[in-house]
């Protein structure tokens, strides 16, 4: 997965609250969604979600990186 589809992905899971519900509107199996969220985080130092069993809410560093995506997204696309 690229970082403007790790963006897309990201940005999803903010919107919908719910890896489960991103995953299915890429057509991505839910592990690959987590997986990649796992490893974006891993790459940025930062926790971008509180997860619980019921959906996620972002952090205030994933609040910010969800509004720096929505801007990238909005001039590239």
């Amino acid at each position: 997965m690229d970082r403007f589809d790790t963006m897309r992905l990201f940005t999803r899971v903010v919107e919908r609250r719910s890896f489960t519900a991103a995953a299915a509107d890429l057509g991505l199996p839910r592990s690959s969604a987590t997986a990649a969220i796992k490893q974006l985080e891993k790459r940025l130092g930062v926790q971008l979600f509180r997860r619980t069993t019921r959906h996620v809410t972002p952090t205030p560093d994933g609040e910010a990186y969800y509004q720096r995506c929505i801007g990238i997204l909005a001039d590239i696309e």
